[in-house]
């Protein structure tokens, strides 16, 4: 069984764990309604993509 020489520093560790962080997913505004909405997918708010209108969306 493998077993480590020497103690890993917390230097050497949080070094190795840097890759592992969360990413926020990125934010775009609708160029219809001006609503952020996620890039590539039709708008939740107004149901427009690239010009044009792919859901037909009821407002309260």
């Amino acid at each position: 069984m493998a077993v480590p020489k020497r103690k890993t520093s917390r230097s050497r560790r949080d070094m190795r764990r840097a890759h592992d962080k969360l990413t926020s997913p990125g934010v775009i505004l609708c160029p219809n309604c001006k609503e952020p909405a996620l890039p590539h997918q039709v708008c939740p708010k107004c149901g427009m993509y690239k010009g044009k209108k792919y859901l037909d969306v009821e407002e309260l």
